[in-house]
């Protein structure tokens, strides 16, 4: 088994590694995204519209529904599969950027999934908002090897074009909505409808080309909608889409609710993470009530709540009455790297920093992204930081354990303290910063980089979890972009939920 990132920094995929293999599984030409474009941001502006002007997410996904209702799927969208009690599955989120993260993910997914039943993908499948000629590069070519069924649930990139590509991809080819009613004049409706973006009119015309390339039986599969569920094995997989902006519409909270029943044990995969960066977000229901409500009921036996959106790994084993959920972040399959670097010290729901787990670690974060803005602005010699330096200035600030020891004892000098300040780094919960300014929202929201920009190690990760009558076994794997982890993917998490 090859060292992880919390042996060595060799395996984290630091020094003169060699690099992996995926590059001949990219296309001629790559799409760049970059989200300090603004012509991207201004492709991408139905999120911030619906904030502004009302969001028309739950209203549209209805509307997919009663055509799927109409066409034959059944109220309870429920797939039932005749896997054996004992069966494995992965889950890889936020994937469809369509570059060489994303790509370097494949060869680890492809070695790690031998022997799976099936795939989960959760959350934005395709970047920058879902079109449906972006699936050729971004969904069938990467993954057109994997010789098993793959399901998915959309992110808020998905939905920038009303979910219409996704829906055509898994939905057995959903012909397109009929339009709406006009709003009334005046409205913000109108307004919002004024500034929507909308699919180019031809787009899609490429896809049936690009199904060939997964298009043996083995590869298919039909999901109900964009909210699922699916009983595998002695599991139930749900599946929810928190459309634009992280929440459910009162229709899809009470088919939750309802699907929730039984004494089945459930893993929740969602696009909107419950618990992420050391904060608790539940995820409101239109009506009342909370995603969260629903995972915590002892009646619904939910055993996991997996995310989606950020582009990290974390784990929060949070108890709940006696027994134990737990609570991940699965957004790194192939999107830039979120910091993790940003996380404060850990103390939400009785979890504490010796129970919270990521990927990448702190100090890695933080060592490549001074790396990446010592390139971006010129001041390599100022803001560079060894991942040595890195890891200690972390553990300074945060006062917690090294997650891996550093190979030397580096001296923390006012340039490290400072660069680490300047990049957003948490501190400990009994300081104060002496000035006020909200430089870690402004870092990590506006400044995260195009993940164009930059070279291995890229820091992508992804689940396999293995299922036996009495117990689920869930492991993270990276993938670097080098070498040694394309060949063997390392282990960077693991656990052991208990189903009895």
């Amino acid at each position: 088994m090859s060292h992880s990132s919390r042996d060595t920094a060799e395996g984290a995929g630091w020094g003169a590694a060699e690099r992996g293999a995926y590059e001949h599984l990219m296309p001629a030409e790559v799409q760049k995204i970059s989200w300090l474009d603004p012509r991207m941001l201004w492709a991408a502006r139905n999120g911030v519209l619906a904030s502004w002007f009302g969001d028309p997410t739950g209203r549209t996904r209805a509307r997919w529904v009663a055509q799927r209702a109409a066409l034959g799927t059944p109220p309870d969208k429920l797939v039932r599969r005749d896997d054996p009690d004992r069966f494995s599955f992965m889950v890889i989120g936020d994937t469809g950027e369509g570059d060489a993260p994303q790509y370097s993910v494949v060869p680890g997914f492809l070695k790690v999934s031998e022997g799976t039943s099936f795939a989960v993908l959760a959350s934005d499948v395709i970047y920058p908002v879902g079109s449906a000629d972006d699936y050729d590069t971004k969904f069938f070519r990467p993954y057109q090897d994997y010789q098993a069924p793959i399901y998915a649930i959309p992110g808020n990139h998905d939905w920038y074009e009303d979910l219409g590509a996704f829906m055509r991809v898994f939905c057995d080819d959903a012909p397109p909505l009929g339009p709406e009613p006009a709003p009334r004049p005046f409205s913000r409706a109108r307004l919002r409808s004024l500034l929507w973006h909308r699919p180019r009119p031809r787009d899609g015309e490429h896809l049936d080309a690009a199904r060939k390339l997964r298009s043996s039986p083995a590869q298919q599969a039909v999901q109900p909608g964009p909210y699922w569920a699916v009983d595998a094995g002695p599991v139930r997989i749900i599946g929810i889409d928190t459309g634009l902006l992280g929440t459910l519409d009162a229709e899809q909270g009470a088919w939750l609710r309802e699907i929730s029943q039984g004494p089945r044990p459930k893993i929740l995969v969602t696009g909107s993470p419950l618990y992420v960066d050391g904060e608790h977000h539940p995820c409101p229901i239109d009506g009342g009530g909370t995603v969260d409500d629903i995972v915590r009921d002892p009646a619904h036996r939910y055993v996991a709540a997996i995310g989606g959106d950020i582009h990290n790994y974390q784990r929060y084993p949070v108890d709940v009455d006696g027994r134990t959920v737990q609570y991940v972040v699965a957004g790194g399959g192939g999107a830039f790297m979120h910091a993790t670097h940003t996380i404060p010290h850990v103390g939400v729901a009785n979890v504490t920093e010796d129970d919270f787990r990521c990927y990448p670690l702190r100090g890695d974060s933080l060592a490549f992204y001074s790396r990446l803005y010592g390139r971006r602005l010129r001041l390599r010699r100022f803001f560079a930081l060894t991942e040595d330096e890195a890891t200690a200035v972390i553990a300074e600030r945060l006062r917690i354990r090294p997650g891996r020891a550093p190979a030397g004892a580096p001296r923390i000098t006012w340039r490290i303290r400072l660069v680490a300040s300047l990049l957003g780094t948490a501190r400990r919960p009994d300081r104060k910063a002496r000035f006020r300014l909200p430089v870690r929202k402004i870092y990590t929201q506006l400044f995260s980089p195009s993940s164009a920009t930059y070279s291995p190690p890229f820091f992508k990760c992804f689940l396999r979890l293995d299922v036996t009558p009495d117990s689920v076994r869930l492991r993270c794997h990276a993938a670097t972009g080098n070498l040694a982890q394309e060949l063997d993917p390392p282990i960077e998490d693991e656990v052991t939920i208990p189903l009895t």
